[in-house]
């Protein structure tokens, strides 16, 4: 019999509603759901494909225990009794940080990863974490947390109101936007230029988006700060510097000049390989428009001065009072977010609370760079042990990390790993046991952490399309019976793990009298929690706590679980509002726009002024179809535009005898691949281009689509010492590669 079900969609940032069709059991199609809320209707390739995803039959569908050096299915006891055999006793012998815990970008798509995985940490007490974020996005949190005192207070482009926007490193035309959640970015960037608004796109790629803009800017990659270092520059110049209402949230303004002092248009020119002339006119529209954002995105971060270019992207929206206001870029507020505080000094954000053991990269975020996983596991030192355990949920770091070979080998000497993964793929492959969660339309689905970076403020809550499979477990209660084995308590109700949860939140907030449960008894208003398991309680609670929430009765309109399940298209909260001093956690209580890590790293900045690298570079791409490495096992998805080939400009190709369709050769410091030559005039001269995600080609996986067309692995050019020193973030982008023919010698 066939019926359909509403199922918000976790396979890229934008977060649009579907309707599915559901058969028997099996989702058989999904549309957009033109009553959503947010997306109101709009369907990209992936969702489209969400049945395919779903039913992918490599998928899998038990636990796999490693018996005599082989994996073998096993029952889900038999699972967790190995998981707590092989990693307590590696805490205990050789203490929490030889315990190394790897997170994906997977598990911000999901309920259980927003949920557990801090948790998971806590119980192993363990500092050694390392997460897609640091070959990502991790500048951007790093320049936050300097300038707002809150790593996670990431100001996003008003796209429907704006009249004027800067996109640096950014194609959301292919990525559907990125530390900015917006269903139908494509749409919203036709819509700005329908009501006569301005699109300037800033990429050593003519992508898609940049075929949208006004303007096209192609710079040498890697370059991003010295522009946006040059256009901040000629605001000051120019007497063009207007922060208006920001002044009074605003701390070291008068320093910053000084600091960018020697930035100037003709002196980044050379390095950008942008005209002088190109650079003021930028600036001065920036300043002109009525309203402006600048966006960075992943190309802008995965590059050797990342975090000072996700600083400038927020200088410069504070410069030309941009930051904050409509038609600029503001603070979104997700429904589970705290509540609003009074302003005041905060905490504030600091860097390199501990290092890595092998290299002494600094913390950043809690986080160790993904670059590092290797060598901390591989390299013994006389500062602690070696990382001897693995904990991967959602994880394909072989593939994500530099040197994937290196990481590979790895992997394999451990004592013990444990992988949360679907799939067996080129990192679970190694694991001892690995534990399959559900496919998504078995799952419940909230944006805890996508509504924090939308661009309209707004709630919605999807529960399991279809009931479970029998013999499968929910992901929520797989990461907390992995919390349990990991942390020694084996054998406990995992629904102790959401009630301890409940019990502790509740507690806390009714010991602050900022709280709207302040005095109040604590178990009293857990009983007024309303859900069908520990995951929707916590919702509820997080809801009712948040800041439209009901308080637990205070306001009898606020937001409730019950009153999202009321919804079942969400719930509309309204547009991006002003929201300065209250987001900033910094000991000043302003925004701190010179901070001394910053002021530190300008000179290394300024030498780059003077660099002319020769030869070629490599740029990644992505692609609509896909999302990093986790969807070439979806035939539907796979093949046309989608394919691992080298784009290199036609001029670049004769001069190196390349013909298209050719294999060439690769080489970079971390070894070298080959691939089809693609010559287009879509990339610069100078400049190619892999994408990332690919090399399905080791032994050992299941994933028979993905391993018949395998592509190549675009990060073992890398060797894993090009790092952005602040943040830890991998170098990705900009880096110099040699290209010849197969037939070369």
């Amino acid at each position: 019999m066939s019926r359909t079900a509403l199922r918000i969609c976790p396979l890229c940032e934008a977060t649009c509603g579907l309707v599915l069709t559901v058969d028997d059991g099996h989702v058989t199609g999904a549309r957009g759901d033109r009553d959503d809320v947010f997306s109101k209707g709009f369907i990209c390739p992936k969702g489209a494909a969400f049945g395919a995803v779903d039913s992918d039959p490599d998928r899998l569908r038990t636990p796999l225990v490693r018996v005599d050096g082989e994996l073998r299915e096993a029952t889900w006891e038999e699972a967790f009794d190995a998981v707590a055999a092989g990693i307590r006793p590696v805490v205990e012998r050789y203490g929490p940080d030889s315990v190394g815990v790897v997170l994906g970008n997977p598990n911000v798509h999901t309920v259980a990863g927003a949920l557990y995985p801090p948790l998971l940490l806590a119980g192993l007490g363990t500092r050694s974490l390392f997460t897609a974020s640091t070959v990502d996005q991790m500048p951007k949190h790093v320049s936050s947390g300097l300038l707002f005192g809150d790593a996670n207070a990431i100001p996003v482009p008003d796209l429907d109101r704006t009249d004027h926007l800067l996109l640096i490193g950014a194609n959301p035309l292919e990525s559907n936007g990125s530390l900015c959640t917006a269903p139908d970015f494509p749409g919203r960037l036709r819509a700005l230029k329908a009501r006569g608004g301005t699109l300037t796109v800033v990429d050593p790629r003519r992508t898609r988006t940049a075929r949208l803009a006004d303007r096209h800017v192609a710079l040498r990659p890697g370059t991003d700060a010295l522009l946006l270092a040059a256009m901040a520059h000629v605001l000051f110049d120019e007497g063009l510097v207007d922060p208006g209402d920001l002044a009074a949230h605003l701390k070291g303004l008068d320093e910053l000049p000084a600091a960018l002092d020697g930035f100037t248009p003709e002196a980044a020119a050379g390095a950008c390989d942008v005209d002088a002339a190109v650079i003021r006119t930028l600036a001065r529209e920036l300043a002109a428009a009525p309203t402006a954002a600048v966006y960075g995105r992943i190309g802008s971060c995965t590059v050797p001065h990342g975090t000072l270019a996700s600083w400038l992207v927020d200088v410069l929206n504070i410069l030309t009072g941009n930051l904050d206001r409509p038609g600029g870029a503001l603070f979104p507020q997700a429904a589970t977010g705290r509540a609003p505080r009074p302003a005041g000094p905060g905490r504030g954000f600091a860097l390199g609370r501990w290092h890595s053991r092998v290299r002494r990269h600094p913390e950043a975020k809690g986080e160790l760079p993904l670059a590092a996983l290797a060598e901390e596991i591989d390299t013994a030192t006389a500062e602690g042990e070696p990382i001897r355990a693995v904990v991967a949920v959602a994880a394909n770091p072989v593939l994500s990390a530099p040197d994937g070979d290196r990481l590979d080998k790895a992997l394999a000497s451990l004592d013990f790993m444990v992988s949360v993964d679907p799939y067996l793929n080129e990192t679970s492959r190694h694991a001892h046991v690995v534990l399959p969660p559900p496919p998504p339309a078995q799952s419940p689905h909230h944006d805890f952490a996508f509504n924090a970076l939308a661009v309209r403020n707004q709630v919605r809550y999807t529960r399991p399309a279809v009931p479970p499979e029998p013999g499968r477990m929910a992901e929520t209660e797989i990461l907390a019976r992995l919390v349990l084995a990991a942390s020694g308590g084996h054998g406990t109700d995992p629904a102790a793990v959401d009630a301890l949860v409940i019990d502790r939140t509740l507690g806390k907030a009714v010991r602050d009298p900022h709280s709207p449960v302040h005095s109040r008894d604590p178990k009293a208003l857990a009983a007024l929690l309303t859900g069908e398991n520990g995951p929707e309680r916590r919702l509820d609670m997080m809801l009712r706590l948040g800041p439209y929430g009901d308080g637990f009765g205070a306001d009898p309109d606020g937001l409730t679980l019950r009153e999202l399940l009321a919804h079942p298209h969400g719930i509309d909260l309204g547009p991006l509002r002003p929201r300065l001093p209250q987001p900033l956690r910094t000991r000043s209580g302003k925004v701190e726009l010179l901070p001394e890590p910053i002021a530190a790293d300008l000179p290394r900045l300024r030498a780059a002024l003077d660099e002319r690298p020769g030869g070629l570079v490599l740029v990644g791409r992505r692609h609509l179809r896909s999302n990093n490495s986790w969807m070439h096992n979806v035939p539907v998805l796979t093949g046309g535009s989608n394919r691992c080939t080298l784009h290199l400009h036609p001029e670049d190709a004769e001069r190196l005898g390349v013909r298209d369709g050719e294999p060439v050769r690769v080489k970079g410091a971390g070894g070298e691949v080959t691939a089809p030559a693609e010559v287009t005039d879509a990339v610069r001269r100078g400049v190619v281009s892999l994408p990332h995600g690919w090399g399905h080609d080791r032994p050992g996986t299941r994933m028979r689509h993905a391993a018949a067309d395998p592509g190549v692995n675009v990060n073992q050019l890398l060797d894993g010492s090009l790092l952005d020193p602040l943040s830890g973030n991998a170098v990705l982008n900009g880096f110099p590669v040699e290209v010849a023919p197969l037939t070369a010698r």
